[in-house]
C-alpha cells in the first residue's frame, strides 16, 4: 500500500493514506521526505516548498493560501493553511453566521 497519493498531476500537495509516525520515509512521485512529526490518514504533505501566500493545489484546483513558509514534506492544515473560500477555524475559535 502506498504511504500517499498525489491525487492530481497540478497538485503541489500529497495525501496520506494511512496515519503515518515522525521519522517516516515518504516517496510521491520523484518526490522524497522524512516527516518532522507525525501525520494522520489524509493529511496534505507539501510536494516542494511553498512560502507563505502561494496557493495550496489540491484536486488540480486551488483550495486556499498558504499562511507560513514550510518545507517539502511538512503537515499542512489550519496552522499555516488558509481557505480562500470558508472562513478558517482554528480549535475552540466560533464564527458568527
Amino acid at each position: 500500500m502506498l504511504d500517499v497519493i498525489q491525487i492530481h498531476p497540478a497538485d503541489n500537495v500529497c495525501v496520506t493514506t494511512r496515519p503515518l509516525a515522525a521519522g517516516t520515509t515518504v516517496t510521491c512521485g520523484s518526490v522524497q521526505f522524512v516527516l518532522n512529526e507525525p501525520c494522520p490518514l489524509g493529511s496534505k504533505l507539501a510536494l516542494t516548498a511553498l512560502m507563505a501566500g502561494d496557493k495550496v493545489v489540491k484536486f488540480g484546483a486551488p483550495i486556499g493560501s498558504m499562511t507560513a513558509d514550510v518545507s517539502t514534506g511538512e503537515y499542512i492544515h489550519t496552522h499555516n493553511l488558509q481557505s480562500d473560500y470558508l472562513p478558517t477555524l482554528r480549535r475552540g475559535e466560533l464564527i458568527d453566521v
